[in-house]
């Protein structure tokens, strides 16, 4: 029996009242929930405050540069696709540095869990805008407000077809659990986008904020197939903002592609040096 306890205790860096505390007791909670193992589960980051997360957990970790949790977690999940690999990584590494990444992988659809801690702020680097910041918010560095449009990650995701998107709040951890628990069970690129306030730096966007908003879909008869109202859904934002699964789509994943990971892991294979002699002669 797996517990909560077997993934660590471990002292963080993160500003008391973060919103990434949350974050890290739901994942705990989620990969115990479905039994998963340390040795089971790989976490990949970049860099950043949520980015830090795979430090405080017993697991296998994988700590990149910035923006790029995902190609690790690719790598990996085609090395050993027996492993559960979850990129843990924030709104500014994953929507700005990350971008590229983040469109792509949608489009290739590889088995894995993404978890964006969205504070709408750049939070390690002390401040300064990110692609989710409000319009008009005013930093140290944007001192006369924010005019850039703010990016709709989930929009986004839903237009290029995702196969699961989905939204939590570090507020409400039980319902960010069952989240993540889902996102992980999807068969395919799974998006979760949490709204995690940064005490530090975001005054805008509080727990306070954000508690008079959110709402779960689910009990207003949302139903994540319909991907017109998945998008319309997603558009929603202010005075109300939508929690839950948006959107699903099962497809073919980016492993299913690859007829090699048929016979097991890669990493289960015996080298054959002959075959690498035969490929270098091949380029003579």
């Amino acid at each position: 029996m797996v517990s909560v306890e077997d993934f660590g205790e471990y002292e963080t860096e993160w500003c008391p009242g973060c919103g990434n505390f949350m974050i890290l007791k739901a994942i705990k909670r989620a990969l115990a929930e479905l039994g998963k193992e340390p040795h089971e589960v790989l976490l990949t980051s970049g860099i950043g405050q949520s980015s830090k997360l795979p430090h405080y957990l017993k697991c296998n970790v994988f700590n990149g540069l910035h923006g790029r949790s995902l190609p690790p977690a690719i790598g990996a999940k085609v090395a050993n696709h027996e492993l559960t690999v979850l990129a843990v990584t924030g709104d500014g590494d994953c929507y700005g540095e990350g971008g590229n990444h983040f469109v792509h992988n949608i489009r290739r659809n590889p088995n894995i869990t993404l978890i964006v801690h969205d504070n709408q702020i750049y939070g390690l680097t002390k401040g300064q805008a990110s692609p989710t910041s409000e319009l008009g918010m005013k930093t140290n560095i944007q001192n006369h407000g924010v005019f850039n449009t703010p990016l709709n990650p989930l929009s986004l995701a839903i237009s290029l077809d995702c196969s699961f998107v989905s939204r939590g709040f570090a507020g409400d951890v039980d319902h960010l659990t069952e989240l993540i628990k889902k996102a992980i069970q999807h068969k395919g690129f799974s998006l979760v986008d949490v709204l995690q306030p940064c005490v530090s730096f975001n005054k805008l966007n509080t727990f306070k904020w954000y508690s008079e908003r959110v709402y779960r879909m689910e009990e207003e008869d949302h139903s994540p197939k319909d991907r017109v109202k998945a998008f319309e859904r997603s558009l929603e934002w202010d005075e109300r903002i939508p929690l839950g699964v948006f959107y699903v789509n099962e497809k073919p994943t980016f492993e299913d592609h690859l007829e090699i990971l048929a016979s097991g892991p890669l990493v289960k294979n015996k080298a054959d040096p002959e075959k690498v002699d035969e490929l270098l002669d091949s380029f003579i």
